[in-house]
């Protein structure tokens, strides 16, 4: 055990000693600990203020030092932080928030307790122990549990700590309830780029991805954590277990024995790609597949042939879905990403010339050809009993084509007018086609590298500034860094010190005034007054100052040179035979100039 972890652990169990049986406002009574963290200590209390004493969790913040400033400052951030916690307790599916409060300069955070089991419970722990879950149920967990952070994420959240143990299975509905959100606890600014191995909790490991270490945690480090639980769940193997190709670093986890069809695999390989960059990039995304592959699995049941009467199979009526038949892309895309081509996957379907030639000018549509595809499509015969279903195929291949032609264009103009975020929100938007959305990638991979070009520029640029002071020109380009920039997570802890310090230089010029005021050298607190710069809490009290000390600098100075001129007058008035007297006079005119000057 290294040492820091040792002292963590010691802090804990005293803290623990002094903590149980404590009542925190003359209400909330601590009755258990349920562990520490990275960022602080988490309790079950009783309310004594209602009857039937409700259970509700408390977490205390925990508090690097006592200094004032330190404490302004996590004071304002918890105040924040806890705001975007009442928001995401209106989900069903996260714990309420109840209250926030400070006592004894410790933070603490009351929300409600849900009872029931974590996920753990219902894991395989290893082939040995637990049941394997189907693919129907990974499917609906994950369905489930990405519903969730659709919510969170659209809040502008990244929980950043998905694991079986905060997924609850509530008693009263059977529902799953997402807990112990990261967002709240990132006000601890001990910790500050990489993350230290030694701080996460063991139970974390393996569920973190890569770029989290480093301080670049994007909304799809969620869909990382939440694919590597599905699956441990299909194959019983823990995260850590799981064996890493040494020359990609991606995570092997399928074998031979492994029950998965290709299409979950291929959704549950994306969502655990090494590089975040080549993931599902939102939760949107993720859905989309999962819900088209669960009306693919349909009708592949209904292609196959009985088991006893192959010879008497036909193939389906109506309308297939669009992944057989290429009208949209989906998880085909992420098919061939592994070497599994729509075609080839389906070829063990039964052979009919109809069939293989709707299959092939969809080949041909994915590929870009789309005369050929439709040519193809119009051969097959009206007696045809897909007849029917190629006839519409053709008709939305058209509709599809120009879409996406139009949508190609799009990011074309924005990447040759240097719109590079613009690309990038036009990429997802062009229809699953491969033939488009490969030539739209290659814009969205050069808008890309331009942003983060742009970015290095704009922060070599921030830190020119904050390193002479001029924090607000050091905002200003932060600020206009692209939000698709990787360096997203440092741009937010920049702009958040950068502001702070623009604060503490405020209230520095406004103090300053203030102090040479009080001595009636207002020329002087005028000058810090007008450092004060906009948007800062100060900058309204430092106005109201500066008109009151411009007043007084007009006033003294009026006064001075009143003083100034009767000096003179009498200087004049003495006799040129009194050396001693002119002296004495013209040593104070020379005292009073000196005090206008200054």
């Amino acid at each position: 055990m290294s040492e820091n972890l040792y002292k963590d652990l010691l802090s804990n169990q005293l803290m623990n000693y002094h903590t149980i049986g404590k009542v925190l406002q003359s209400r909330y009574q601590i009755v258990q600990s349920l562990g520490a963290g990275v960022f602080g200590q988490t309790y079950i209390a009783v309310d004594i203020d209602y009857p039937d004493n409700p259970k509700c969790v408390v977490k205390q913040l925990k508090v690097s030092n006592c200094q004032t400033s330190y404490l302004n400052t996590l004071r304002l951030r918890f105040l924040t932080e806890t705001e975007t916690l009442k928001r995401l307790g209106l989900h069903q599916q996260i714990p309420e928030f109840i209250a926030c409060f400070e006592e004894n300069d410790r933070f603490y955070l009351i929300q409600e307790f849900i009872e029931g089991h974590d996920l753990t419970a219902e894991l395989p722990i290893n082939k040995q122990w637990g049941c394997i879950w189907s693919e129907t149920d990974v499917v609906e967990f994950l369905i489930d549990v990405l519903g969730i952070l659709e919510f969170v994420h659209s809040q502008g959240v990244i929980h950043c700590d998905i694991k079986p143990e905060n997924l609850i299975r509530r008693a009263v509905d059977g529902k799953l309830v997402l807990i112990d959100f990261g967002s709240i606890q990132s006000v601890d600014f001990g910790i500050d780029g990489e993350l230290p191995i030694y701080s996460i909790p063991v139970t974390s490991l393996g569920y973190i991805p890569p770029e989290q270490f480093i301080g670049q945690t994007q909304p799809n480090s969620d869909i990382y954590a939440l694919g590597m639980i599905a699956i441990q769940a299909l194959t019983g193997i823990e995260p850590l277990q799981l064996q890493v190709d040494p020359y990609t670093n991606e995570i092997i986890w399928r074998s031979p024995n492994t029950p998965v069809n290709d299409y979950l695999a291929a959704v549950l390989s994306q969502m655990i790609r090494y590089n975040f960059q080549d993931r599902f990039q939102s939760v949107d995304e993720v859905l989309r597949v999962l819900k088209q592959m669960a009306g693919e699995t349909q009708h592949i049941a209904a292609l196959e042939p009985a088991e006893n009467d192959a010879s008497e199979q036909q193939p389906a009526s109506g309308k297939p879905s669009p992944l057989l038949t290429g009208m949209t892309v989906g998880l085909a895309a992420n098919s061939l990403l592994m070497g599994l081509g729509v075609y080839s996957l389906l070829n063990t379907s039964p052979a009919y010339s109809e069939t293989e030639t709707l299959y092939k000018a969809t080949e041909e549509y994915q590929a870009g050809d789309l005369q050929t595809a439709i040519a193809l499509a119009k051969s097959i015969p009206s007696y045809s009993n897909i007849y029917p279903e190629a006839q519409a195929t053709i008709e939305e291949w058209q509709q599809q084509w120009q879409e996406a032609a139009q949508k190609y264009l799009i990011a074309e103009k924005a990447l040759n007018e240097g719109r590079w975020s613009d690309v990038l929100r036009a990429a997802p938007n062009v229809p699953d086609i491969l033939y488009w959305q490969s030539k739209t990638d290659k814009l969205a991979q050069q808008a890309r590298v331009n942003i983060e070009a742009q970015t290095q520029d704009l922060l070599t640029k921030a830190y020119s500034r904050a390193a002479e002071r001029d924090f607000s020109t050091a905002l200003e380009y932060l600020r206009q860094i692209p939000q698709e920039s990787s360096a997203g997570a440092l741009v937010q802890r920049k702009l958040a010190e950068y502001n702070q310090k623009r604060q503490i230089r405020a209230a520095y010029f406004l103090h300053n005034a203030q102090k040479k005021a009080s001595v009636g050298d207002f020329n002087t607190a005028v000058k810090f007054l007008r450092q004060i710069p906009k948007n800062t809490s100060v900058y309204a009290q430092a106005q109201a100052k500066l008109n009151e000390y411009t007043q007084k600098q007009r006033l003294q100075t009026q006064s001075q040179k009143l003083a100034l001129s009767k000096v003179a007058v009498k200087t004049n008035s003495f006799s040129p035979k009194n050396p001693t007297a002119r002296m004495e006079n013209s040593q104070l005119v020379n005292s009073l100039q000196e005090v206008n000057i200054r």
